[in-house]
Parts: C-alpha cells; structure tokens; sequence
C-alpha cells in the first residue's frame, strides 16, 4: 500500500503547491547543502517529454508533469520520494497549438494534499480542471471552458482547506489588434471531493496573468487569497466564501506574470512588459468598515517579471529575470543592497535556511546569502535549462529541469 499524507493538517506542511506554504517559497529545513556535487544527489531521474512546471510534495508522493513538445501529450508522474521510482503515470492526449516561445504544454504546477493531486490542462478550446486519487485513479474532472491566450497558459491550482482554487483569467487579443474575440475570465473555487462549484467571482478581461494566488492570513481575521491581474489590480477574496473583501485596481498596464504574495501585513504584487519588469507594488489591505486599501510604497527600478519575490524576517528580495537582486526593507521598501547575481531567471527563489536558491535559465542554481550584505554562496549547474522553482520538503530540496528531476539534501542513514 502506498503511504501518503495521513491527515490534513500533516498535508498543510508539505510543499504540496506552487512555492510551497501559502505561496511563500519559505521552507525551515536545516539539510540542504551549501554546495554540492553529481555525487551528492540522492537520486535523478528523466522524465518523459519536456516542462516547466514545479514538483509538488506530500508523504512520500511527488507529483510532477511533463509534455511532448512535438504532440503536447501531457503526462503527469507519481513518483517515490525515497527512490526516484515511479509509482504511476498517467497520459492525456492533446495537440500543439500557439504560444510563447518560452511557454509549454507543462507550465502549471500541480497541487497535492492526502487526497491525491489536482492539475490543469489548459487547450484553446478547454480549460481541464482534474482531481486524481493517490493511485492516480481519476476522481473527478471539470471542463471550465474554452481559454483565450496569445501566449497560451500557466496559472497553477492551488488547494485551500477543502478547495480547490483556480484564477482563470483569460485574454482579450483586441486590446493588441490580434483577435479573436476576448475569453471569459472567472476566479472559480470548486469542492476538493467532488469538483462541485463552491463560490464563482466573475472577472473583467484584459491581458491575461500568469499568477497564481497566495494565502494572506490577517492576525484576527479570516484568511484571504490574494490575486493579482492587468484587469483588476490587487484583488483580496475571502477563502471560504469567495467576497470580494478589498481590491485596489487600475494600478498595472500589462500582465502580471510573476505570483502576488502577503507578509508583514502587506500584499506585493507586480506587472511588467516585454522581458522585464515594470511596477512593484506593496498594498496595505483594508478589511474594515471604513479602512481603505492603499499602497504603502512602489518600485519601478529593478523589478522582476517572471519570478516571485521572498519576504523573511523583515526582508523583501526581488530577484529579477536578468539576475539583479535586489534586498528591501519590507515594511518600508528602503534599499539594502542591489547586486547581479549572474545569469538570467525564469524560475523564483525559495529561502531555506537563511540562504536563497534560485535555478537560472541555462541550470544553475545560484545560491546567496539572505542577509543585509550580498554575498553569493555557491553556483551548481544541473546541465540542462531550466525554468523551474524548487520544493522542500521532509528536509530535501527537489530540482527540476526541462527534462530532470534530482532529489538533495535530508538526514543520511
């Protein structure tokens, strides 16, 4: 029988979505090296096909997805934490369709908790919203309709408490003369059991997000999840109910590509256009009567486009696509430093242990020091591209590339 998580709350710890723990990328793990060499992985393994998307952990299940870049049959991988082993696999037929040259046909993340996994696939024609049990039997599945996007999709479910969440925000081709008519944008949260729809929060279309949301957790409040789009700006949404608690919009003027996350009583967020970064925004939420939103401060220089920032202890780091990192104060957005880290960065950085780990473009995994004063720790290359975010989990840190997946660190027998 295969073990898996055997409670929610055990679940809730794992890295079981997109960066981990309510979106963070903050993992306590005290076992991942510095440095290292080939002989110090545990294991690596191929997978089948090519993607972008993150491995996502619970018990001893890592799920992980792949595609055909000639066919875009998409395949999603159970695999053993302790061997590399696969334990199942499962193939959905597809086709090829348009989109970014540096998109995929396996950009989203899975989300993963004791029941199994969710994923999304996502053709012009049908957004596949699917739940599988931790054999890899189908549970349920939902068609939420066609998806419109010039540069296809990427936005990864996320499962809260007995949810599963999916911003599924679309694009309207007019507002760049590209046609055709726009798509029907909705953040949509459906029951984890069965995939009936729980709430429905109706959305304008504009330019459509690569974000995935994050959960703001307000001291003696209700938990939020925090959105982000051209369309509507910040946008905080109660978790349960889906109510509209706050949104602050009309603040970005392209797509938001890069993930919104909540910390220090703030909410950060950012847009950007072409292959960089344009405004960062740091909003300070109101959720009383009477108490409005407003932007505590905003960045302009610097600011990344695809991968999203860290805020620990005080600390907020923007490491952007051309490798420039900058160090924060978070509560105020006073410089601390601003250097080059070296290379160029699809993927976010997860803080473990006080450092940052950060897998470039062409497969490095650079690693600095989280700190007041820059420092670059270790640069490791995994030998192939990669346009991934790690997962920690049970003390080991999960690397993906294009086609790889390596398992590090944890307590040696």
């Amino acid at each position: 029988m295969l073990s898996v998580c055997a409670a929610v709350h055990a679940a809730e710890a794992e890295w079981g979505r997109f960066r981990g723990p309510d979106g963070l990328g903050i993992s306590a793990a005290a076992t991942i090296p510095v440095k290292w060499t080939e002989n110090d992985y545990n294991w690596k393994v191929a997978l089948p096909g090519m993607g972008h998307s993150s491995p996502v952990l619970c018990g001893n299940h890592l799920y992980v997805t792949s595609a055909d870049a000639e066919t875009a049959r998409r395949t999603l991988l159970c695999i053993d934490t302790a061997d590399g082993r696969t334990l199942w696999k499962r193939e959905d037929e597809s086709h090829p369709y348009k989109q970014h040259t540096d998109n995929g046909f396996a950009t989203a993340t899975p989300a993963a908790d004791a029941d199994g996994v969710v994923i999304t696939w996502t053709t012009p024609e049908e957004v596949a919203l699917l739940a599988l049990a931790p054999d890899g039997r189908e549970v349920w599945r939902r068609n939420l309709g066609p998806f419109i996007s010039v540069h296809g999709s990427g936005t990864s479910p996320i499962i809260f408490e007995r949810l599963v969440v999916l911003a599924n925000e679309q694009e309207d081709p007019t507002l760049r003369r590209l046609g055709p008519k726009p798509g029907k944008s909705f953040l949509i949260a459906v029951d984890r059991k069965t995939g009936e729809t729980r709430w429905q929060v109706e959305r304008r279309t504009a330019l459509a997000p690569y974000s995935t949301p994050c959960v703001y957790r307000p001291e003696g409040g209700a938990p939020e999840l925090i959105f982000s789009s051209m369309a509507h700006g910040i946008t905080g949404v109660d978790a349960r109910t889906g109510k509209v608690n706050w949104e602050i919009d009309g603040i970005f003027k392209d797509r938001c590509t890069g993930s919104p996350v909540a910390a220090d009583g703030l909410a950060f967020a950012s847009y950007g256009y072409g292959s960089k970064g344009t405004r960062f925004v740091a909003a300070r939420p109101g959720r009383e009567k009477g108490v409005e939103t407003t932007i505590a401060y905003d960045v302009t220089r610097n600011v990344p486009l695809v991968p999203t920032p860290i805020v620990k202890d005080g600390r907020l780091f923007l490491w952007c696509d051309d490798g420039t990192v900058t160090c924060l104060k978070a509560s105020t957005g006073e410089l601390i430093w601003r250097e080059k880290a070296g290379a160029q960065f699809y993927g976010s950085p997860v803080w473990v242990d006080g450092r940052l780990y950060a897998i470039a473009k062409n497969g490095d995994v650079v690693v600095i020091a989280a700190a007041d004063k820059f420092e670059v720790l270790a640069r490791v290359p995994l030998g192939e591209a990669s346009f991934s975010t790690p997962a920690v989990s049970g003390g080991v840190m999960y690397l993906r590339t294009q086609s790889h997946l390596f398992s590090l660190g944890g307590k040696k027998p």
